[in-house]
């Protein structure tokens, strides 16, 4: 039988060698780079006779060792340059193997060294992408994440390149060495590397630099390399967001980051203050120099997090890559759409920018510094980063706001977090194997493996969580460590026995469904509390943290509890407490998972009205939602009910609600909690839009003048960062009013659309009306968006937002607007920002890709083409064909039989992650499948 995954965890043992240094000579070219290596090597403590190197699609031009003979053998098929020793090398002996080799660069395999966007004029833009085996198609090596030693960098290439840039600190200073050709060397020492973190890249940029001072004094460099002509005000801004989110991290992470809190908001200010002062020169010298005798004093009073240990510290905008943002060593890439905060940019990708500088800066700490054991520990990598990423967004715009942005990822349909763990391509955090380390990176990494995180957090308390992180980081410093070594740091801090608890929630798929019921005693004056888990087949059941609260009619909470689930059914008894008016359970979303309880539509009203914890108002809004839509469901005649409407009302007009939470608090989701109907998603879209023009049409007249409100509310402010926070949930609350009454679909609405499309000082609001108009019955749509589309083309960042409202379209149109879109020359397949902006976001639109017939034809198109471009893309959009099995019966053997199509069309040894992907769905979609057999007999997917 073949194996539905390339490498399980066997694969990755002990290495019979230590890594101890590579010495690197890049020589690079227009259309190749000679590669010199010299690869410092001890054997440990028994002798070999033989070394493996990971080599990869690179021509061998010699290979030799100077303290033994060797013979050598390329193995292509394996991706393996095995050397044989002529005599055995003993143990505890150096040695170095020489190699040189030659690799050429691709447009599309965006793995190693690849040609990024090059401005005009320019020599071919190269830069390198090594997560997590990239390496190995750079130069012959161990490209094992175990592997972590230094390196000195030589890159010799075109002297018209603005920068030559690699890992560490310059060592010689760049200069020519004839034929307009220049050399620089880089010496990484101080921090030994993986080689998942190398990086490398020759290009033409602007460089912009700002000097970072840490409150003791001490300075490292700020660079951004973005493409030539670049603004330099935004240029500023963006390094002034990095410079926050670093001294942010120094201040408020680390051991003691929750003690002395106003002492570090103090010191935070004062830093601002002295960075004003910088910048008036020698007038303010005096002043400078007391603030910084106050700044040492005042720091040397708290314990600070992580400080950066090198010279420079680089942001690189990679027009093309599969990943928002990548950590090396000193180095991160990021696209260079989210890399600077663009007047092209939606407030969303905003706020990601925010996310993913302060995420990759922190893996130089936590992945560079502390490195997993192997690919099955990414998740760590990742999750313990995106719990440190996630503080910092509550840091600016609240804690409500982002714990609520957190729980929408978690249930939006679809795309979702719970929606993508319960589908048939779902995997663990710990998969069983993997066909690429990139099928690692998902939103069970990025989402589900932060939450659970999170529940280790709520259990051990936050204070003890950051002193175990502390110990962990400490311990492990320049080394490798497993999931359990960090596991072990957790329990040895907290006393606790989180080991069994952890091998379900990284071992499992899926999550728990709580179901709760709960009784109370007048005469005793005690209510309890009853748990029991809902467990899918075959499934272990979880242990999680469990807060709740019981609420009086005012939203005071009576009692709270915090306990740990061990079991599948578990009871708390609160005891000497009034009768509640309501439960608020799962606070602040404490564990992954859903629950289910009994509640009244008026103690939920009053819950969404009144819960002191915000997630739980939320959840109390989306079951009267859920209610809604599922009595228009069963009647088609039904209209909202007037309760809901003015419910709606009452809380998109709380503006200490909205500034708090924003209006995605009011998110209404194309879902229902139903099985039977949750997939139904043409059926879905027009329930939602039936309770949204209910909405607009009873309270139409102060929707239109909240909407102007908002508008005329967003106001520059002296702070950059806190002015884009209130115009951000200014613009929210304002798009979602006009969101709301497009559904009127009037020529006055029309109207006022556009005209926001026309007059729109900022991308969101110009997108918003854009795509609203889009789906309007508008008679014009079609001539504003080929114009737009013109307005579009001329930037790139403009660009992806514009393909992404066209693939997300809810018109019929949607398979022809795609079409023609695809055939404009700005559309570039082998870029990954408009593969993922169009054929994603159409692939995503399923209402229209699953369950019209044009759509499939679109979507049988998309798959095979792209796969062989872009197999980490296509992967992730074969995720939408993940619940076939729940969709009626109507679709099943379409589905099925394009699924079938993609096979026929590609090649399993070309395109394994893709093809292997598509066996598991067709394997865990046994009734669908089973339906296609009947007509067609029995298929073979061993």
């Amino acid at each position: 039988m073949n194996r539905i995954y390339k490498y399980y965890p066997e694969d990755f043992g002990e290495l019979s060698v230590k890594v101890i240094h590579m010495n690197l000579i890049f020589d690079v070219f227009d259309d190749h780079t000679k590669v010199t290596s010299d690869l410092k090597l001890q054997t440990l403590d028994k002798p070999i006779d033989k070394l493996e190197l990971n080599c990869k699609k690179l021509e061998i031009l010699s290979v030799s060792c100077s303290e033994y003979e060797i013979d050598h053998e390329y193995k292509i098929k394996d991706d393996i340059l095995l050397i044989k020793f002529k005599q055995n090398v003993p143990e505890n002996t150096e040695i170095v193997i020489h190699t040189e080799t030659i690799c050429r660069p691709t447009d599309n395999i965006l793995e190693g060294l690849y040609y990024d966007e090059t401005p005009a004029g320019a020599p071919p833009q190269q830069i390198t992408q090594c997560q997590q085996w990239g390496f190995q198609r750079i130069v012959p090596c161990i490209d094992d994440m175990t592997a972590k030693c230094t390196y000195t960098t030589t890159i010799i290439a075109d002297e018209r390149y603005t920068n030559l840039i690699t890992n560490g600190d310059i060592i010689e200073e760049r200069h020519s060495v004839g034929n307009g050709r220049d050399m620089i060397v880089y010496d990484n020492s101080v921090t030994p590397m993986a080689t998942y973190l190398f990086f490398l890249g020759v290009g033409t940029y602007d460089t912009f630099k700002k000097e970072f001072e840490y409150p003791e004094g001490d300075t490292f460099d700020l660079e951004l390399l973005v493409p030539p002509g670049s603004d330099p005000v935004i240029a500023g801004r963006s390094l002034d967001v990095l410079y926050d989110s670093i001294m942010w991290m120094y201040l408020f992470t680390g051991p003691e980051q929750y003690k002395q809190p106003e002492k570090r908001k103090e010191i935070m200010d004062m830093i601002k203050e002295r960075d004003l002062l910088k910048n008036e020169g020698e007038a303010a010298s005096e002043k400078l120099e007391k603030i910084r005798k106050e700044l040492k004093k005042a720091v040397s009073l708290i314990k600070p997090g992580y400080k950066y240990t090198g010279t420079v510290y680089r942001e690189i905008g990679m027009q093309n890559s599969n990943f928002g943002g990548m950590e090396n060593v000193g180095n991160t890439t990021i696209s260079t759409n989210r890399i600077m905060p663009f007047p092209q940019m939606t407030d969303t990708a905003f706020e990601y920018l925010m996310r993913v500088k302060v995420h990759e800066f922190y893996h130089n700490l936590n992945g560079s510094e502390v490195t997993g054991w192997s690919p099955f520990e990414i998740w760590l990598n990742e999750a313990v980063t995106v719990h440190i990423e996630r503080m910092y967004h509550a840091y600016h715009f609240g804690e409500e706001y982002s714990r609520l942005g957190e729980v929408l990822t978690l249930l939006a349909p679809g795309s979702g977090t719970f929606a993508l763990d319960k589908g048939a391509a779902s995997m663990p955090i710990i998969p069983d194997g993997f066909n690429d380390p990139d099928d690692l990176i998902s939103s069970v990494t990025y989402v589900k493996a932060p939450e659970f995180v999170n529940m280790i957090e709520t259990m051990m308390g936050k204070e003890t969580f950051v002193k175990a992180l502390d110990s962990y980081h400490c311990k492990f410093k320049h080394s490798n460590a497993s999931s359990w070594q960090w596991l072990d740091e957790m329990e040895k801090a907290s006393g606790m026995d989180i080991k069994d608890m952890a091998n379900i929630w990284l071992k499992q798929t899926q999550f728990p469904v709580l179901h709760v019921d709960s009784s109370y005693s007048e005469d005793e004056r005690k209510c309890t509390l009853s748990f029991k888990q809902e467990v899918p087949e075959g499934k272990s059941f979880w242990e999680l943290p469990i807060c709740a609260a019981l609420v009086d009619g005012n939203g005071n909470d009576l009692a709270q509890v915090m306990e740990r689930m061990t079991a599948g059914e578990q009871e708390i008894v609160i005891e000497n407490v009034d009768r509640p008016a309501f439960l608020s359970l799962n606070r602040n979303y404490s564990f992954f998972g859903k629950v289910v309880h009994d509640a009244s539509i008026d103690e939920l009203i009053l819950q969404a009205k009144t819960d002191s914890d915000l997630i739980n108002r939320f959840l109390a809004f989306y079951r009267i939602v859920d209610s809604e839509k599922m009595k228009l469901i069963r009647d088609s005649d039904a209209l909202p009910s007037e309760e809901f409407i003015d419910l709606f009302h009452e809380l998109i007009m709380n503006l200490d609600l909205m500034e708090r939470a924003g209006s995605q608090f009011l998110a209404i989701f194309e879902s229902v909690e139903d099985d039977k109907f949750s997939h139904s998603y043409q059926l879905l879209y027009e329930v939602k839009q039936r309770i949204l023009k209910a909405i607009a049409s009873r309270h139409e007249e102060s929707l239109m003048s909240l909407y102007e409100a908002c508008n005329a509310k967003i106001s520059d402010s002296l702070d950059y960062l806190e002015g884009q926070v209130h115009a951000i949930k200014c613009r929210q609350v304002k798009n979602k009013c006009l969101s709301i009454l497009s559904t009127l679909d009037t020529p006055a609405i029309h109207d006022m659309i556009r005209r926001q499309f026309e007059t729109a000082q900022n991308a969101t609001d110009k997108l918003t009306a854009f795509g609203l108009y889009l789906d309007s019955s508008a008679s014009d749509k079609i001539e504003l968006m080929q114009n737009y589309q013109k307005e579009a083309e001329k930037n790139p960042v403009s660009w992806e937002a514009y393909l992404r409202v066209i693939g997300g379209s809810s018109g019929d149109d949607v398979t022809d607007l795609v079409k023609q879109v695809e055939k404009s020359k700005t559309f570039r397949i082998e870029q990954a920002n408009d593969q993922r902006a169009l054929f994603a976001s159409f692939a995503f639109n399923r209402k229209k890709s699953l369950q019209t017939e044009k759509g499939r034809e679109l979507l049988s198109e998309i798959v095979p083409k792209l796969a062989t471009v872009n197999e980490y893309n296509t992967v992730a959009i074969l995720n939408v064909l993940a619940n076939i099995d729940r969709m009626k019966d109507e679709y099943h053997i379409p589905l099925v039989e394009m699924m079938f199509g993609f096979l026929n069309k590609l090649d399993p040894e070309n395109n394994p992650s893709v093809y292997n992907r598509i066996r598991k769905i067709l394997l865990n979609t046994p009734s669908a499948v089973a339906k296609y057999e009947e007509i067609n007999g029995k298929v073979d997917l061993s």
